[in-house]
């Protein structure tokens, strides 16, 4: 690890977050350019409490979010108002060989108004495939994505 080119980055394309435990499985991640935090805890099933986002589940709700914002990139370039969109992320887990995210189950809902070409609705569909969130998961990690609602118009 004493390769300089391990940790370069682009200028302005890295983000310090800071992490404390707190003990009892519960964490305080700080988000360094806002000041913003989060805690999470274990999850009941793995000896937490469940009052709060597990590490896991921070995974699937940024895979939603990430997901959405690219979405509303591509939506902000072409004129599409996409308020009101919604993503449902279930998170399914694996015991074995190793505790890990088995399965990540998305359902994007556009909203019942919205009417899309069928390559406004193309690019929209292939922009949530496309969000770095979904690349940097493990191929193992079993991914459905379904889009629902929007009136496709020709």
């Amino acid at each position: 690890m004493d390769d300089p080119q391990v940790f370069a980055y682009s200028p302005g394309m890295a983000v310090e977050m800071e992490i404390i435990y707190e003990g009892d499985l519960r964490t305080r991640a700080r988000h360094g350019p806002s000041g913003q935090e989060i805690t999470t805890d274990a999850p009941v099933d793995n000896g937490g409490k469940g009052s709060a986002f597990s590490p896991t589940d921070l995974v699937g709700a940024a895979l939603g979010a990430c997901m959405l914002t690219i979405m509303g990139l591509v939506a902000q370039r072409s004129g599409i108002d996409l308020r009101g969109t919604r993503v449902r992320v279930t998170k399914e887990m694996a015991s074995a060989p190793v505790r890990r995210i088995k399965r990540l189950g998305v359902v994007l809902t556009l909203p019942p108004g919205l009417k899309l070409s069928p390559e406004d609705r193309a690019r929209l569909e292939n922009a949530a495939h496309t969000c770095p969130v979904k690349q940097s998961l493990h191929p193992d990690v079993v991914l459905e994505v379904v889009f629902e609602g929007s009136k496709t118009v020709e």
